[in-house]
């Protein structure tokens, strides 16, 4: 499969002149995906006064004890690895965006895999269509939720929420999650219009009444709303598939770096608490990084990673023959993916080959 390769770049604000190497602190805020950023702007939120507000900010979710001992060996290698989710929920904020059909689902799903000595990372996008056998599950409010054969990937999440969707993810790979992190469409929102906005090149015009974008070829400073429109943008690029949708969201993440290390927010204290009661309010953690402090830890045992050292792709799949509509997993080369990253190991070229792409390459660069 042909992705974004991790050493593209993204046109933004600064042509004609050479940008200045990032420094240590601006490094915190050039990580991997946007909903980390609401993670990441806290390690330069060094100022005691605003714990106590940003910590009112931040709810998060017992994965761990919801889970038991029934997981995968916690491999103490140097490595790490997250699963990241963006909830579709209809419900509050998110209402503009559909009926509430009853619960929430994943959205966006990426595990990164971050390496030994944390210089560098792979993300693994799962497609939310994906058949999987989905196991048994415990939901948060201690009600047992029976496994499924051939589920739609997202459905974890919706029937038995966060700690489902990292047991889900856990099966599929043999690797267990040692964070777990949520994005909701309205803090993602207002963390973009906080930055104020994203540039971004198309190569083609995207239309999308679903998603409510519509912009021609041609360069584009996104606000938060046109941000949102184009991650969830899915029938008017490549085959109308969810692997064109991922395609396009791993571009914007890299042009979501580039801007933020482009704008040098750490220089501004107002931009930099804005954004940090913005992030802080747009995420869901794990328990274990459910305060400013241990996420000011988390950010900075990251901080020395660059998007060229961050290599996406998408889990290796193809069409079902049963229902074009969905996807499921090519089981040698998906093992390939989960095997090297379990071993710490780059993923290799051989996973992605033969694979189905979406074909929504290059419509954004």
């Amino acid at each position: 499969m042909t992705e974004q390769n991790d050493s593209g770049r993204i046109s933004g604000a600064g042509r004609g002149r050479r940008r200045k190497p990032p420094t240590k602190r601006s490094r915190r805020l050039t990580i991997l995906l946007s909903g980390a950023v609401a993670v990441l702007v806290l390690g330069g939120a060094g100022l005691g006064y605003v714990y106590v507000k940003l910590d009112g900010n931040i709810k998060g979710v017992d994965i761990n004890a919801q889970l038991g001992a029934e997981r995968p060996d916690d491999v103490d290698n140097g490595s790490m690895d997250i699963l990241v989710l963006g909830s579709d929920s209809r419900s509050g904020d998110n209402a503009e965006y559909g009926e509430d059909e009853g619960g929430a689902r994943s959205d966006t799903a990426m595990v990164v895999h971050v390496y030994e000595g944390h210089k560098k990372a792979s993300v693994v996008s799962i497609p939310r269509d994906t058949l999987v056998d989905r196991p048994q599950c415990t939901d948060g409010k201690g009600t047992s939720v029976a496994g499924e054969t051939r589920a739609m990937f997202n459905t974890a999440y919706e029937v038995g929420g966060p700690a489902c969707a990292v047991k889900t993810v856990e099966a599929m790979s043999g690797i267990r999650m040692d964070h777990y992190i949520e994005v909701d469409f309205t803090g993602f929102k207002k963390l973009i219009d906080e930055l104020g906005g994203v540039e971004i090149t198309t190569t083609q015009a995207i239309k999308d009444t679903k998603s409510h974008l519509d912009l021609a070829p041609g360069t584009h400073t996104l606000d938060g709303e046109q941000s949102l429109g184009l991650v969830r943008t899915r029938k008017s690029v490549g085959d109308g598939s969810d692997l064109g949708r991922i395609q396009l969201q791993q571009a914007f993440m890299k042009a979501f770096i580039d801007q933020v290390k482009d704008i040098g927010v750490l220089t501004d204290p107002t931009k930099l608490l804005a954004l940090a009661d913005a992030a802080t309010k747009a995420i869901t953690p794990d328990s274990e990084l459910d305060s400013v402090q241990e996420l000011m830890g988390f950010a900075q045992g990251l901080s020395g990673i660059s998007p060229q050292n961050a290599h996406m792709i998408t889990l290796p799949v193809e069409y079902d023959p049963a229902d074009p509509n969905r996807v499921i997993p090519l089981e040698a080369q998906s093992q390939q993916v989960w095997t090297a990253l379990k071993a710490d190991a780059p993923i290799p070229a051989s996973a992605t080959l033969d694979a189905a792409t979406g074909k929504a390459e290059g419509v954004v660069k």
